[in-house]
């Protein structure tokens, strides 16, 4: 549009915004302006979010940018960049400020948000160097070569917490990579951390999860699952879901299956593969899964999901649990809707009810 239709005077990409004046200035001079160029340094650390709703009970706060798993359907890293993470004192302080406003609940945001890594000498000299090599789920490895020093997302989650015990935290969307035993401590251990945890699975064959380049096997990903369910009772679980994938036959397809089964999610967020250009797989595989095949999976997927929904929810039946409510429930005035510590939708009725949940 910028050079054939002319219909464009200005493309910047993500990482641009401080160069918005010089682009304009081009403009006003009757040139076009372009700058695509991602940074290795650019966190947005210094730029304060503007709330549209000063009402809201809610906020988002990202974290880090970027990815360097480079999975091989995943344009991530060609779009956001490099992994790059802000100071953790930015961090906590944009916490602090939201806790002041009234904010009860917080979700830190990033492409890899658990793989945060602060390196930053503001912060070192703040709360002390970290040294050693970066700690990742037993079983799971990269492609990159280990990380060494910085202050890692358990420290992060901790003091994030710590802020205000009565303002929830959350964060998303995370790698299973990720989990170290440091981090699943400090969820358990954190009354304020929601007990809900995003662990994208991708596949459930080990063939199509190494094409994928996850750096995982089913069988790791399954010993992962049950450390954290030994470690967080009542823990509730999502996961993405990617149907078609680039070779996937129809017996790669029932490992899925039996893998959802038997982990029994409590949601599930599921596509069909889409190809896209300059990744791994764009370059090196086949995207020879016809699209009505993709779509069959993912109904298939989707029933057996939904089979299974009311069954994997019965455990909270009989159960106290603290709800923080977002208002009225969308289908009834009378209701309440909210979410419990496991990020569950929750409707109930408008009566009182015994405040004491111990």
């Amino acid at each position: 549009f910028l050079e054939t239709e002319k219909m464009v005077d200005i493309v910047a990409g993500p990482d641009a915004y401080r160069d918005l004046p010089r682009l304009l200035a081009l403009t006003g001079s009757g040139d076009k302006a372009v700058n695509v160029q991602l940074s290795m340094e650019e966190t947005y650390a210094d730029i304060t979010p503007v709330r549209l709703s000063e009402n809201s009970h809610s906020a988002f706060v990202s974290i880090m940018r970027g990815c360097d798993n480079m999975c091989s359907y995943c344009i991530v890293p060609f779009t956001r960049g490099r992994e790059r993470s802000r100071d953790m004192g930015s961090i906590l302080d944009e916490v602090k400020h939201l806790s002041d406003q009234g904010v009860k609940d917080v979700f830190l945001l990033g492409q890899n948000v658990n793989s945060y890594r602060d390196t930053s000498e503001k912060s070192f000299s703040m709360y002390g160097a970290r040294s050693g090599p970066t700690v990742m789920s037993d079983g799971f490895k990269t492609i990159y070569r280990t990380k060494h020093g910085g202050l890692m997302f358990a420290e992060l989650l901790d003091r994030v917490a710590d802020i205000n015990p009565e303002m929830r935290v959350g964060f998303t969307s995370p790698h299973p990579k990720d989990f170290p035993d440091e981090l699943l401590q400090v969820i358990s251990e954190r009354d304020n951390c929601y007990k809900y945890i995003h662990l994208p699975a991708q596949c459930g064959s080990n063939s199509i999860l190494e094409s994928m380049r996850r750096g995982y096997t089913r069988e790791a990903y399954l010993q992962l699952v049950e450390k954290i369910r030994s470690r967080i009772p009542y823990v509730t679980l999502s996961s993405d879901f990617i149907m078609g994938f680039c070779g996937e036959t129809e017996a790669d397809f029932q490992q899925t299956l039996a893998l959802a089964e038997e982990v029994g999610y409590d949601h599930l967020y599921m596509f069909a593969y889409s190809l896209r250009k300059k990744t791994h797989a764009y370059h090196t595989l086949v995207d020879d899964v016809p699209q009505a095949e993709k779509l069959r999976r993912v109904g298939a997927l989707n029933e057996l999901f939904f089979n299974r929904a009311e069954s994997v929810k019965s455990v909270h039946v009989g159960r106290k649990e603290l709800v923080l409510v977002g208002g009225d429930s969308p289908r009834s005035a009378d209701d309440w809707s909210g979410r419990n510590m496991g990020f569950m939708a929750t409707v109930f009725p408008k009566v009182n009810v015994p405040c004491d949940i111990t």
